[in-house]
C-alpha cells in the first residue's frame, strides 16, 4: 500500500455534505486536505470542527482546476506518494479510496481514474441517473480524447482519481474551472503517462446542480471544452502524438448521435 496517501476535496460551498465526506475519507487514510475555493456559506466554519484537517483557503472563489492545482503542489511540496481527490459534493463514496490504494500498491499505473460508466454512456442506468446533457458531453469530450491520443477512457470529467504525486511534476494545470480535465488529459498523454479506470458508483445527489453563468447551457459548456482542447493543444510542442487542430469536433456530435 502506498506509504504517504493524501486525500484531497475541492469544496465550494458544500455545507451540506462536507463532514460526512470528511469523516468517510479520514477512516481510510491519515491525512486529509480540503481546498475551500472561496465558499460564501458556512463551510468555513464547519471546517474548524476538523482541525486535524489541511485546509487551503481561496479568499475568493479561483474555480475547480486550480483546487486541484493547489492539491498537486501541496502533494508535491509534502513528499506524498499518492493523492486522491474526491468532490465534496458526496457523489463519490468515499469507501472506495481502499480501492483505490490497493490498485496503486500494483505500482504499474501513474493515474487511477474513476469511472461512472463502465459499460458506456447510453446503458438503462446511465441514462435514468445522470443528467443527459452531462451525458451527452460526457461522451462527446471522451470520444474526442479517445480518438486523438488513444487514451481508452470512459469518462472523461470523473474527480474521483488516484494521481502518482511524482509524475505530477509534469503537469502544469493553468485552467481554473471545470475544463481542467482537457488540459489534464492532453499534458497526461504527452507525458506518456500510464492510465486505467476503476469503477465508481454514478450518483448524482443533486442533478440540478448549476456550473455557473454562461457554462449551464450545454452548447456553450461544450463549445467552451473544446476551446480550451484547441488551446492546449497549440500550446503544446509539434511531435507525432499532437492530433490537428483543423478537425476538433467530437465524433459522436457531427454524426448527431447522443
Amino acid at each position: 500500500m502506498p506509504r504517504q496517501p493524501l486525500v484531497a476535496i475541492p469544496v465550494f460551498n458544500e455545507e451540506r455534505h462536507l463532514a460526512s465526506v470528511i469523516r468517510s475519507a479520514a477512516r481510510h487514510v491519515r491525512e486529509v486536505l480540503v481546498i475551500d475555493d472561496g465558499s460564501t456559506d458556512s463551510t468555513p466554519q464547519r471546517l474548524r470542527d476538523f482541525p486535524q484537517v489541511h485546509v487551503i483557503r481561496h479568499p475568493e472563489n479561483r474555480g475547480y482546476g486550480l483546487s486541484l492545482a493547489d492539491a498537486f503542489a501541496y502533494a508535491i511540496r509534502h513528499q506524498h506518494d499518492w493523492l486522491i481527490t474526491l468532490d465534496g459534493d458526496g457523489q463519490h463514496e468515499a469507501d472506495l479510496i481502499p480501492v483505490f490504494l490497493e490498485a496503486a500498491a500494483e505500482d504499474d499505473t501513474d493515474i487511477l481514474s474513476g469511472t461512472r460508466y463502465p459499460e458506456g454512456h447510453d446503458v438503462e442506468t446511465a441514462r435514468a441517473t445522470a443528467p443527459a446533457d452531462r451525458r451527452r458531453i460526457n461522451h462527446s469530450i471522451t470520444a474526442l480524447l479517445n480518438r486523438d491520443w488513444g487514451l481508452g477512457l470512459t469518462d472523461a470529467f470523473c474527480g474521483f482519481k488516484a494521481y502518482r504525486v511524482s509524475a505530477l511534476r509534469g503537469l502544469r494545470i493553468t485552467i481554473p474551472g471545470y475544463a481542467m480535465p482537457m488540459q489534464l488529459w492532453v499534458q497526461a498523454a504527452r507525458e506518456g503517462m500510464r492510465i486505467r479506470e476503476i469503477p465508481v458508483d454514478l450518483r448524482y445527489p443533486d442533478p440540478n446542480r448549476h456550473f455557473g453563468g454562461l457554462l449551464d447551457d450545454p452548447a456553450i459548456r461544450l463549445q467552451h471544452y473544446l476551446d480550451v482542447y484547441r488551446s492546449e493543444i497549440e500550446s503544446s510542442p509539434v511531435c507525432s502524438m499532437r492530433p490537428a487542430v483543423e478537425d476538433l469536433e467530437p465524433c459522436c456530435c457531427r454524426t448527431g448521435r447522443p
